[in-house]
């Protein structure tokens, strides 16, 4: 149940992160949206021209793994809203900080350069936001499964 759970939360969330910075690539210019997808700087999964929605699933499956951790530590014990949100900021504070290697990385993809903190601004207020529905979805799908028993 916990991993169901992980991957349910993991895959809202990564959904949500990801059509939030398309939408905000569109409206502002800023392409970090191009950057949440990038790839081209792995060895071998480079070699490939990837589609879009295949990018995508690779940003989902990185969230799912991240669904599926934040959900293994909340049911360690009965945390409070409060408390599940202060771990769900913790255990993503990595992915605020990987817009600057991400942006040094990118080898031939149009991202924002690593000093650009406008574009830093919106990748954090999107992390946030993917942050803070952690625990949203957590505690929605326990109300969910409460209410279909």
């Amino acid at each position: 149940m916990k991993i169901l759970k992980g991957l349910w939360i993991g895959f809202w969330s990564g959904l949500i992160l990801g059509l939030l910075l398309k939408w905000m690539q569109a409206v502002t210019g800023v392409r970090n949206y191009e950057l949440l997808l990038n790839v081209d700087f792995i060895p071998l999964v480079n070699q490939v021209n990837w589609s879009e929605l295949t990018e995508f699933v690779f940003h989902l499956i990185i969230s799912l793994v991240i669904g599926i951790v934040y959900v293994y530590i909340a049911k360690r014990r009965n945390y409070t809203f409060g408390q599940l949100t202060i771990i769900s900021l913790v255990l993503t504070l990595p992915t605020y900080i990987l817009f600057f290697p991400l942006a040094i990385l990118a080898v031939e993809a149009d991202v924002p350069e690593p000093t650009d903190m406008g574009a830093f601004l919106y990748w954090i207020l999107a992390h946030l936001t993917y942050a803070l529905l952690l625990p949203i979805l957590c505690k929605t799908f326990e109300r969910k499964n409460a209410a279909s028993h």
